[in-house]
């Protein structure tokens, strides 16, 4: 275990706030899979129970307009009411007993997409107020082990659940979490400046945009990391013909090369906040960019050693791009703008993966996976090379700009607040 996880673990806020990560990530991971898994079972349509993910995903699109709101009130209130909200809407689901009533799940799946943007944006700006800035990407990589750790496990329990006695029990421990989560939030001690007066949502989500567009690394290593989910995403897309055509095997052998995936994000994660200060946000990505490269490069190999190390330097890339651009939004942005510019974020890097799910699978109608697979491992390597030529931001061992407004300084208030 490194300084900085020690550290994260040792401070009795950042570990209540990782418990109620843990909590409402058992839930939510098992709920997931069970709603497409409920569809698929009512209604008998593959198609419908596909369309319970796009439910999820599909207000990331939007998100810039909804994390406004996370910029309107105090984080952590809005954390606490966002989680009791969803526990209050999730039993809506115990009314879902035919396929008549399945448009119920496509709501409250809708609303989940809402919340999760809203709570990643509220989060963003929290954390910093609860996390000295040095382990910040501690943090974030914990965060992630924690969340890939849940899927790990609890998909496996939901779908358990379900078998044994159908979709109710799983929605009452979803709604359990999210209620515990709630109760562990508020028990986090931290002072919040109050937030800025209310002003139109053109000008305030105006505001998040001329951030990005003002602050060029920054700007920079969202472009990479877009261009490094593009890739992730295409690689999704290939992945049933990779076990089809390339080893030979059932779809079901995905659910074995899915767990070496996650086996690479728990590693990825907790390695995150330690090579965060050492190489410093641009060499870090293009170590990612790299590990995206071997990794797609191996999944073209026909055989099961070499795919399986693909996909677990893939599993092992994709977290360190991620938390290096949520570290890098938390400690240069101003504490007033964070909600909205972390969801801006989110569309700008999420969204060309979802589009590039569905090019790769138009693709492969076309031309052979392997080839697919190796330009996507020639697009990374660029890739790697352009982000050691992005534009320099204060590195791990120099100190970040200063706060310059008072809403930026709230992160400091916070932390010297904790005893």
């Amino acid at each position: 275990m490194s300084w900085g996880t020690t550290r994260v673990l040792g401070n009795g806020d950042a570990a209540r706030y990782l418990t109620a990560v843990l909590v409402s990530g058992f839930g939510t991971a098992a709920m997931l899979l069970v709603a497409g898994i409920w569809v698929k079972d009512l209604t008998g349509s593959s198609s419908l129970a596909g369309l319970v993910t796009l439910g999820t995903w599909g207000p990331t699109l939007v998100a810039p307009l909804i994390g406004v709101l996370a910029d309107r009130f105090r984080r952590r209130p809005l954390l606490i009411w966002l989680h009791l909200a969803m526990a209050a809407l999730l039993p809506v689901l115990l009314l879902v007993d035919t396929a008549a009533r399945v448009w119920l799940i496509f709501a409250v799946m809708v609303a989940y997409g809402v919340s999760f943007v809203l709570i990643d944006s509220a989060e963003a700006a929290l954390v910093p107020a609860v996390v000295p800035g040095e382990l910040l990407g501690d943090f974030n990589g914990l965060r992630m082990t924690v969340n890939e750790g849940m899927k790990l496990v609890a998909p496996l329990a939901g779908a358990g659940l379900f078998a044994a006695y159908g979709g109710h029990p799983v929605v009452l421990l979803d709604a359990a979490t999210f209620a515990l989560a709630a109760l562990l939030l508020t028990l986090i001690r931290v002072r919040e400046a109050p937030p800025p007066p209310s002003q139109p949502w053109t000008r305030q989500l105006a505001e998040g945009l001329g951030h990005l567009r003002r602050h060029a690394p920054l700007r920079h290593l969202v472009a990479c990391t877009g261009d490094a989910m593009l890739l992730i995403g295409v690689n999704g897309a290939l992945a049933y013909a990779v076990v089809d055509d390339g080893l030979h095997r059932p779809p079901e052998f995905n659910g074995v090369l899915g767990t070496v995936q996650g086996v690479g994000s728990l590693v990825g994660g907790l390695a995150a906040g330690a090579l965060l200060r050492r190489l410093g946000d641009r060499r870090v990505t293009a170590v990612a960019a790299a590990l995206l490269a071997a990794g797609l490069a191996l999944r073209a190999v026909p055989g099961l050693v070499p795919v399986a190390a693909g996909t677990l330097a893939v599993g092992v890339g994709a977290p360190l791009v991620l938390i290096t651009v949520w570290t890098a939004v938390q400690r240069e942005t101003p504490n007033a703008l964070v909600g909205r510019v972390s969801a801006t974020v989110n569309t700008l890097t999420f969204g060309p993966g979802t589009l590039a799910v569905l090019a790769g699978a138009g693709l492969l109608e076309l031309v052979d996976h392997r080839v697919i697979q190796l330009a996507g491992a020639a697009g990374a390597v660029l890739l790697a090379g352009w982000a050691l030529r992005g534009p320099r931001a204060a590195g791990p061992q120099e100190p970040a700009p200063g706060p310059t407004t008072p809403q930026a300084a709230a992160p400091a208030a916070g932390t010297a607040e904790r005893g």
